[in-house]
């Protein structure tokens, strides 16, 4: 058990680092557009924004974060891409940030550049949108029925 034990805790690091440097990007994306904005915000909001999502979108902000899941659930179709169609959050690319404008780099695969422009499109979509506090935290199983 201590061996085992002692493996999950070599490797869990890696994965620990791999998924918040992806989705770091998609955070820098949102505060280039909107700085000073924490992107956490809109992390756990309405029946979309965060992992997973199902139901209706409870308002405009929420309906981007619609739009971006199935954004992310395109980039699996494309050749060579598949393997990321349930986690295409963790897909690193490169983008610059300059004067509130996100632009994803031209050195970026397919699969990359596929991710990028879904981050890219949801931090553009999230600015300006009506922020609803009653929808963070929003109980998904009572509120977001399929």
């Amino acid at each position: 058990k201590l061996c085992f034990l002692s493996l999950v805790c070599l490797f869990m690091p890696c994965v620990g680092a791999l998924l918040p440097k992806a989705v770091w990007h998609f955070g820098s994306m949102i505060t280039c557009v909107q700085p000073g904005v924490n992107p956490l915000k809109y992390n756990e909001y309405g029946c979309y924004c965060g992992l997973g999502g199902q139901g209706t979108p409870k308002d405009d902000l929420d309906r981007c974060c619609q739009v971006h899941d199935n954004c992310y659930g395109s980039v699996g179709k494309i050749s060579g891409c598949s393997g990321f169609t349930d986690i295409p959050h963790i897909i690193q690319y490169d983008f610059t940030c300059s004067n509130k404008r996100v632009t994803c780099a031209a050195s970026n695969d397919p699969c990359q550049a596929a991710s990028c422009e879904c981050d890219r499109v949801a931090a553009y979509c999230f600015n300006g949108k009506p922020y609803n506090d009653d929808y963070k935290y929003l109980d998904s199983s009572v509120h977001c029925a399929k």
